[in-house]
């Protein structure tokens, strides 16, 4: 499959805000006051785990998103190069 131009860079670009929000809101979560990650003893709280458990598949899905356009926009890269022999 042939991606365009256009959708790779978006592809790509998905992957790194993907990274840049979740990581934000980790170290937000790692960093709450509020008592709704952490109770009174410290302890991580259900809020903390489901929260944390959608931080690391959306690291993981924005990553394989993000490697999907990398891949697109290199190959696109190979095909100009390619073509211009």
């Amino acid at each position: 499959m042939k991606l365009s131009r256009p959708l790779s860079w978006f592809l790509l670009a998905f992957g790194v805000w993907s990274w840049v929000i979740w990581i934000t809101f980790v170290k937000n979560l790692w960093k709450d006051g509020s008592g709704l990650a952490f109770d009174d003893a410290g302890d991580p709280t259900a809020y903390f785990w489901v929260h944390l458990t959608l931080a690391v598949v959306s690291f993981a899905l924005g990553t394989a998103i993000g490697v999907i356009g990398l891949r697109g926009v290199r190959a696109l890269r190979r095909a100009e190069t390619g073509s211009a022999t």
